[in-house]
Order: C-alpha cells, then sequence, then structure tokens
C-alpha cells in the first residue's frame, strides 16, 4: 500500500508518438457502488471488471469486516454475499480506508444508518481530509459520532441508530459523495430521504441503487434545471444481481491528454463511460480542438459507454465555466496539463472542490506548473493556464503529496515537454490505476525509475 511503502519517484521523458489500443481500469465510482450495494442486498451479487486498486480493495474488507462474504473468482471477477439492510455486524477491527476518500465517505453513510458501530482510519491523505461534510447530515439522521479526530478528521468512530431519521438535505457543495452517503443511510429508514443538489454531479449511486431494486425519483431542480431532486424510498429489499463495470473516464484521461500532446499519436480507448455527468473533460478538450471520435457506442453495466479514437491535436485556449467541474473534477489535473500546451489562456473556473481532494489539488497543480516553467496564476477559486502553442520546457520534480491523480497528470506531462519531468512519489497510483506503468509503456511511452 502507497502509504506503508517508501518514495517511488519516476520520471517521464520525451520520446515518440503514441499508438496503440487499450481498455482502462474498470470505473472506480461504480466499483466501490458494486461492493457497497452487494453487502447491503440479499442474494449474491455477481462483478465483472471490478478495479482492483487498492481503494476499491479497501472497500471490498470494509464489506467484509461487516458481514458480507466476499470473494475473488479471477482478474476483475468477484461475488459479493450480502447481509441486507439492517444485518451488518460489528467490524472487530478498524476499517482502514488507506487513500480512499470515496469508499471511506459512502461507508460512513452505511454504518451511520445501520444499528452498527465502526471505527473509520486512512492514511496521511485521508486523515488530512475533512469528513464533516458527511458527519453533519447523518447527525440530523439519527448517527452518534462517538469520537473524531480534530475537525471531523478520521481516525472517527460512527454507531448507527436502529432505523435512520429521513430527511431533506440540500447539499452544500456539489459533491456525489455527500449525496451517496445521505441516500445510503436512508435505505434505512422508514420513509423518504429527499437530497437536493443546487448542481447535477455523478449519478451511479442513483442507477445502482434503481438496479439492485430501490425506488429512486430524480427531477431537475433550480431556476434553469441545473440541479436535482433526489427521493429514495427507505427500507427496500435489496436482490443481489449482475454488475458489470464500464471502463474509468477518469483513468483514461491519463492516455487520451498524453495523446492529443505528444505529436504523431494516434490510440483508442475501448469501452469508455459516456455518461453526460462524466465526460466535462472530453467536452472541454473537443472545444479546445481535440481530435476526439466516438465509435461503437453501446450498453455495458446500465451505461452507454464508446471506443475513443485520440489523435494528436493543435489545441487553444477556452474559458471552462465553474457549472462543469462536477463533471469532471478529478480531471482538473490532466486538464492543466493540456492547457499548458494549448495557444492562448485556458481559465477552469470553480475549482474550490479540489482543495479537499486526496491533497489540495489546486495549489499541487499549481505548484507542479511552476516547477516546470509553465505560466498559470489561481484567482480565487480559479486557475489559469497560459501556453503558446508550442512545448513547454518541463525538467521539474513534482511533490505529489500522495495524490495519484497529481502524479499521473505530470508523468503525462513529461511524456512532450522538451526537458523530462519527474514526481517524487509513484507508488499510490497503484489506488486507481495498478496498470497505468504497463499500459503508457506499451503505447510507446517512457516512464522508468
Amino acid at each position: 500500500m502507497s502509504h506503508d511503502l517508501p518514495p517511488q519517484p519516476l520520471t517521464a521523458s520525451p520520446g515518440g508518438a503514441l499508438t496503440g489500443r487499450l481498455r482502462p481500469p474498470g470505473d472506480k465510482s461504480i466499483s466501490h457502488r458494486a461492493m457497497i450495494l452487494g453487502l447491503l442486498s440479499q442474494g449474491r451479487t455477481r462483478v465483472e471488471g471490478l478495479l482492483e486498486g487498492d481503494d476499491v480493495l479497501r472497500t471490498a474488507a470494509a464489506a467484509k469486516a461487516l458481514g458480507a462474504t466476499v470473494e475473488r473468482l479471477g482478474e476483475g471477477r468477484w461475488t459479493i454475499d450480502g447481509v441486507g439492510i439492517g444485518g451488518l455486524t460489528d467490524p472487530a477491527d478498524v476499517l482502514d480506508f488507506g487513500n480512499a476518500g470515496t469508499g471511506s465517505r459512502l461507508m460512513m453513510g452505511v454504518v451511520g444508518g445501520q444499528p452498527v458501530t465502526a471505527t473509520f482510519d486512512g492514511d496521511a491523505s485521508l486523515r488530512s481530509r475533512p469528513m464533516r461534510r458527511i458527519l453533519d447530515p447523518l447527525t440530523q439522521m439519527g448517527t452518534q459520532v462517538v469520537s473524531e479526530a480534530d475537525g471531523g478528521r478520521v481516525p472517527l468512530t460512527l454507531r448507527g441508530p436502529q432505523e435512520a431519521i429521513p430527511i431533506t438535505y440540500e447539499t452544500p457543495a456539489a459533491s456525489a459523495q455527500i449525496k451517496s452517503a445521505v441516500l445510503l443511510a436512508g435505505l434505512n429508514a422508514p420513509g423518504i430521504t429527499t437530497v437536493i443538489e443546487t448542481a447535477a454531479t455523478r449519478d451511479h449511486t442513483e442507477r445502482m441503487l434503481r438496479l439492485f431494486g430501490a425506488e429512486v425519483r430524480v427531477e431537475p431542480h433550480g431556476p434553469e434545471g441545473h440541479g436535482r431532486r433526489i427521493a429514495l424510498t427507505g427500507q427496500p429489499t435489496l436482490r443481489g444481481t449482475d454488475v458489470i463495470v464500464p471502463a474509468d473516464p477518469s483513468s483514461a484521461a491519463f492516455p487520451l491528454v498524453a495523446a492529443l500532446i505528444t505529436p504523431g499519436s494516434d490510440i483508442v480507448i475501448e469501452g469508455v463511460i459516456m455518461n453526460p455527468l462524466r465526460t466535462g473533460l472530453i467536452t472541454t478538450l473537443i472545444e479546445m480542438g481535440a481530435d476526439i471520435a466516438r465509435v461503437n457506442e453501446r450498453e455495458e453495466g446500465g451505461e452507454t459507454v464508446a471506443d475513443l479514437r485520440v489523435r494528436a491535436s493543435r489545441l487553444k485556449g477556452v474559458d471552462v465555466p465553474a457549472e462543469r467541474a462536477p463533471a469532471m473534477i478529478d480531471e482538473y489535473p490532466v486538464l492543466a496539463v493540456a492547457a499548458s500546451f494549448a495557444e492562448g489562456t485556458t481559465r477552469m473556473n470553480g475549482l474550490h472542490e479540489l482543495r479537499v481532494k486526496e491533497s489540495d489539488r489546486l495549489a499541487a497543480v499549481a505548484a507542479g506548473l511552476a516547477a516546470n516553467g509553465i505560466p498559470h496564476r489561481i484567482a480565487g477559486d480559479d486557475l489559469i493556464v497560459e501556453g503558446d502553442g508550442s512545448a513547454p520546457k518541463g525538467g521539474g520534480t513534482v511533490a505529489t503529496h500522495l495524490d495519484h491523480r497529481i502524479a499521473m497528470s505530470f508523468l503525462v506531462l513529461g511524456l512532450a515537454t522538451c526537458e523530462p519531468v519527474t514526481v517524487d512519489d509513484g507508488a499510490m497510483i497503484a489506488t486507481s490505476f495498478p496498470s497505468f506503468l504497463p499500459t503508457m509503456s506499451a503505447l510507446g511511452g517512457r516512464i522508468g525509475a
């Protein structure tokens, strides 16, 4: 695990064009939710294409600790025999989520709505991340916070009620994690639990709840319909089901941007989710002039997917609206890399949520750009990157702050800069994209220790 190992510096060097085909790992968001809903279901859930990164494996271990029978049958193939809503058991030990913000926060929603007591902990990065935004609605639903670190951080212990209290909750930020925690707690509430969000966030929880048998109603909310009102009918009987996990667009972002900025590149990325609440990066890159073609659109795991043909492109700067942030919140670091190769100014608006990710991603991206001679500035919660259409100098060493997306983004940068780029630690890449290095090597990328 990344937080148990010494740092593993990696260096990316400019080389030839990237060519070939790849299928990114299974989607991390869907993998987490498949494990969690398998735990809360009666009967067996079969999962194909599960992301076997450290984050998801931590969620699998937590599901097992809470009473599920979890078995790995082969690469990406898992079964979960669940205990049903109300059937969880107190774990014998601390639930250690490592670096997994999504897994820990969603499982807090599960525990917070069930009559169990559990302690949550994680690595240094997770211990620095705020959990109060999750704990506030859960306490309204009857969850007791038995203990917590300063500022509502882990390690913390939750004790759930016999039955959760159904509430109507308006999220203070556009966060699928907050929404999902409340809905998962609401599964054990007698009545309707409602979440109101002013900007729509990724909807995998709603889709998968329906797949497992829950009643979920979703309506537009707000004067322009940008938000959502999600109403869950509590205490359903969830049934184990079959889940095929499609490819993760957040992982696909790294080879995609690498191909766009590396001259002569031409690659195909297979089976990527085309859910409009996940495709903000693709929309933005096409506005910048990227040559990205969708082919072979089809259905997998309840989601529309497509293969993406990506060819090296001349990019131009654009203004990225703040309302697009929920659809690409994990992709801004690698978008900043693309922007450094574009001609003109790229302004990414409304990035407050980047400050509370695995690291303060806004500050980490800015520091990485500075280390490689890329003109930029932060104005409030906006990131502005200046490019002249040519390759940046590079040559810097980037502090990753135990953040896998910072590590992969700046390794992508180094594939096309004038000089190599080093990241101080690449060990945590395994949390979301365990095959990143061999995948990029197979395409022709030069990344090594």
